[in-house]
């Protein structure tokens, strides 16, 4: 089976007139597909009209009961249904899930090392039968930043992680392409510049980027697991605009396009 996961997230989630635009390119996109989306900056709006304060470090949100409580209401239920409806207007017979439904993933309470995450989960496992079945019923799974420890505890768990630990699982067994769609034009070199996008990042460029904090906050997460999916059997990896993701599957997109080979940087 050739499939595509579509992590979308950022501002694209947070304006509605954005994410129906997404949502329609997502309608029309060929072939088997699977949507795996955040919510975090509306997660951090509703958290804070209720007193509960965002607190970030490297681009993962610090998880204590009550952010825990603010995330599961927005990612699993609130953008979650909104996105399903949605699809379901455009005709896209699609399925909302938590890592919790039907123990579709798996994960464990991170450790406290150097930082204290709370609960916050890291991936052990993804039920890939699960998924298999509902794509060759063309159901598409939509899949909230949300998981669970099989112990009754619900775990906030990083979306690009989700994205990525799902294509690397069914990468053993199927064709899998990985796109990050968020509001920005790919990896950029200025933030505020849209046309300053690197068309091509290798792990030695990557490295040189982190350096000179070009690279930092929720875009190291981002291409951590972007490396990680291609080491682990991932066809392609791209990071771009929402607005260009069919332009994406077809090869023309002016995206940024993840390479795992190294290369000197001269």
């Amino acid at each position: 089976m050739k499939l595509s996961i579509i992590k979308v997230g950022g501002n694209v989630i947070d304006d509605p007139k954005k994410l129906d635009e997404f949502l329609f390119l997502f309608s029309k996109f060929p072939g088997k597909k699977i949507l795996v989306h955040g919510g975090g900056i509306m997660a951090s709006k509703f958290g804070e009209s209720l007193g509960v304060m965002p607190e970030m470090v490297d681009g993962r949100r610090i998880t204590d009961q009550e952010t825990l409580d603010v995330v599961t209401m927005v990612y699993a239920g609130l953008i979650n249904k909104q996105i399903v409806s949605k699809l379901q207007a455009h005709q896209v017979n699609s399925l909302g899930l938590t890592g919790a439904d039907g123990n579709l993933i798996l994960s464990k309470k991170r450790p406290v090392k150097d930082i204290d995450y709370g609960f916050v989960g890291d991936i052990q496992e993804v039920n890939t039968e699960l998924i298999k079945t509902l794509l060759l019923e063309d159901i598409v799974p939509v899949v909230a930043a949300i998981t669970h420890d099989q112990k009754g505890q619900l775990l906030n768990t990083n979306a690009d992680s989700i994205a990525s630990e799902m294509a690397m699982a069914l990468s053993k067994k199927h064709t899998v392409n990985l796109y990050y769609c968020f509001s920005k034009a790919g990896v950029l070199i200025d933030e505020k510049n849209d046309s300053s996008f690197i068309p091509l990042i290798n792990e030695d460029i990557y490295d040189e980027l982190k350096k000179e904090n070009v690279i930092h906050s929720g875009m190291i997460p981002k291409l951590d697991n972007a490396f990680a999916a291609l080491y682990q059997g991932v066809n392609q990896v791209w990071i771009g605009k929402a607005e260009n993701l069919l332009l994406a599957a077809k090869g023309k997109s002016s995206g940024t396009n993840i390479e795992k080979q190294r290369y000197d940087l001269y």
